[in-house]
Formats: structure tokens, C-alpha cells, sequence
């Protein structure tokens, strides 16, 4: 270990803080006169989905604001839920068997798009997502000049050590600017939890039957967009949207193992980024106890001053959750290990279906 690790370490800091500054936020308070159609998959979401159908039928500043909601073969009672907590203020829709071909979710998205023709600007949402009552005015305007926004929410609950890390990612190892303007679709990124995209850039996309087969379908839509000459762009939602992620630790690692394989185009470029990021981040706390100890210091205290500012840029719980960012990244790494790990074994589920 050498001086010659802080460098690197000091340029990501750097990056994330210039990020952070220019990163995009949807106005409270906003106004819209565009017609907006929120689409809401669901599947066995009995449990959790009343607070967020409640935070939907108290948005304002939408008046042309359609609601559809699609049953996606639950067998917890799902659809009673909606009906109890929503009644005809909401369009409910049964969705069909995915067809040879389709994963799941996307096939449920595609669904949804199709009720909602005349919706100039489409808002896909997960049923975990809690919006202020200005989230959907919001993100819509924020999105104007773009044909795919990617709002993200404020993580709370189970998924805190490692949830934030991908905000982190975002601000520490892409640069967002480029992003909105490159047409490269390699550089693109998004979260599927609240996506905003507009009708026109949807469709010159494809929908979602050109990511149907996509474990990470946000990423994937992004792209599509992108390729079809499109703009994308992120924006920090954490001010108008709440997210309980995960309700416990098998849940997340359900969630996660299923589809971090995905991310990396190979196998070996997964084991590169892992040792990188353990080098990095995991390693210098380690070293605290040696004769490296200042250098060790130092590139702990710039590895947690990366996620300080990640939070505070986001909502998120800056302390003490920054300062176990090595553990998060060690996390993370198990994590990386056990989705290659299931997917090599064929185990890999998501709500019943084989992955």
C-alpha cells in the first residue's frame, strides 16, 4: 500500500462531490397540464401496497391524471386490497401468463402501457413507493427537454447499508452530465421504482417488448431510449418519495441475488470491479493497526467523505451509515457472489418465478 492509492481515491471524492452539485431535483409544488397516466404493477402485494395506492389518489397539480393498477397473477389478495383501499378511482386490470419470451415484469409494464393510449407521459411506479402529493406534477415537469427521467427515491428500512450504494455509484463513478448528453446507450443508467417517460419516446423505443427478456429492465428501457435517439437523465426524488426497500435480510438478499449477475457484461468483469472496490474501501480499515496506518486513514476518511456526501445529496442517513462503508462494500461484494452463485446453481427466483 502506498500513497499512490489516495489518488484514485481523491479524484472519486472529487467526482462525487462536482456530481452531487449538479445533480437534477423535480420542484415541490409543481403544476402539469399534460395528460399522465401512473402504472402500477403489482404482484402478492397485499402486504404493502395500500400506502402507497393512498399516496396516489392524493396527488395534485396533475388534473389529466389516470391511475391503472395491474393484477399480476397474486395469490395473496392483491386485487381485494386495491379495490378496499381505492374502489373506481383507480382502473384495475388482470394481467396475462407472460408469454414465451418475457420476463415477468417487463411483460407487466407492457400491459399497462398499452390501457393508457392517449397518456402523453407515462409514470411507471413499484408498490413500495410512497409519493408526496406533489411527486407525479413533479417529476413530469422535471422531465421536460427529456424523453426518460429516473427519479430516485429515499431508502429507509433494511435496505440502508447497501441500498445506497448505488446512488453512491452513480455519483462517485458516472459522469451525469455526459450521460444526459452522450447518445452512447452504454452510458445510461436508471431505477425502475419511478420512471417518467414520455409516449413518444417510449414507443421510438420499443416499449418494453424491446427489454422483455431484461432481468434489469429500467437499465435496459434506458438504453432502448437512448438508441432510438432519446435523452436520458437522473434526478435526486428523495424529497418527494420515500422507499422501505426491504423489509428484512432475506428479502434483500431475495432481491438483490436475483439480478446482480446482470450488471456486469461478464463474470470476470464482476471479480475485477469487486477487487477494485474491496482495495479501495475494504482494505484500509484493515490496515489501521499497521505501519500503513496514515495512508489507511486517509483513504478510509475519503471513502466515507464519498458517502457523506451521497447522503446528504440524497436524504439519506449520513451517520453512522457512512462510516460503515467498508462493510456495505464487503456487503456488496457477497452479494455480487451469490447472485453468480445462483444463477450458476439455476436457483433464482423473484415472487415465485424462476428468474
Amino acid at each position: 500500500m502506498s500513497w499512490l492509492l489516495l489518488v484514485p481515491l481523491v479524484l472519486l471524492t472529487g467526482h462525487t462531490v462536482v456530481n452531487a452539485l449538479l445533480l437534477r431535483r423535480p420542484p415541490r409544488g409543481a403544476v402539469t397540464d399534460r395528460r399522465v397516466a401512473v402504472l402500477l404493477p403489482l404482484r402478492d402485494e397485499a402486504d404493502r401496497v395500500t400506502p402507497c395506492l393512498s399516496a396516489l389518489l392524493g396527488q395534485r397539480g396533475v388534473p389529466q391524471l389516470e391511475i391503472v393498477v395491474l393484477d399480476d397473477g397474486s395469490s395473496d389478495g392483491t386485487a381485494e386490497v386495491v379495490r378496499s383501499v381505492a374502489g373506481d378511482m383507480v382502473r384495475l386490470l388482470t394481467g396475462a401468463t407472460p408469454p414465451d419470451g418475457w420476463l415477468g415484469k417487463p411483460h407487466a409494464c407492457a400491459q399497462l402501457a398499452a390501457a393508457a393510449p392517449d397518456a402523453e407521459v407515462l409514470v411507471f411506479l413499484d408498490a413500495d413507493v410512497m409519493l408526496a402529493p406533489d411527486a407525479v406534477a413533479g417529476g413530469v415537469v422535471a422531465a421536460e427537454g427529456f424523453e426518460l427521467l429516473s427519479p430516485y427515491p429515499r431508502i429507509v428500512g433494511a435496505g440502508r447499508l447497501v441500498q445506497p450504494l448505488l446512488q453512491w455509484s452513480w455519483l462517485t463513478f458516472l459522469p451525469l452530465r455526459a450521460m444526459e448528453r452522450s447518445p452512447r446507450p452504454s452510458l445510461a443508467a436508471a431505477g425502475g421504482q419511478w420512471l417518467v417517460v414520455t409516449r413518444d419516446g417510449y414507443d421510438r423505443a420499443g416499449g418494453h417488448a424491446a427489454v422483455r427478456d431484461e432481468i434489469l429492465e429500467d437499465i435496459a428501457l434506458a438504453r432502448a431510449v437512448k438508441r432510438a435517439g432519446g435523452r436520458i437523465a437522473l434526478a435526486d426524488g428523495s424529497a418527494l418519495a420515500t422507499c422501505p426497500m426491504y423489509d428484512s435480510w432475506p428479502a434483500l438478499v431475495a432481491g438483490y441475488t436475483k439480478s446482480l449477475w446482470a450488471s456486469f457484461p461478464t463474470r470476470p468483469a464482476a471479480g475485477f470491479v469487486v477487487v477494485l472496490l474491496l482495495l479501495l474501501y475494504a482494505v484500509p480499515p484493515v490496515l489501521l493497526l499497521t505501519r500503513w496506518w496514515p495512508v489507511a486513514a486517509a483513504a478510509y476518511l475519503l471513502g466515507v467523505t464519498g458517502r457523506l456526501v451521497t447522503a446528504r445529496a440524497t436524504g439519506g442517513r449520513a451517520v453512522p451509515d457512512a462510516l460503515a462503508h467498508p462493510a456495505s462494500i464487503v456487503t456488496f461484494a457477497y452479494l455480487i457472489a451469490a447472485s453468480y452463485r445462483r444463477r450458476r446453481n439455476g436457483t433464482l427466483t423473484w415472487r415465485g418465478r424462476a428468474v
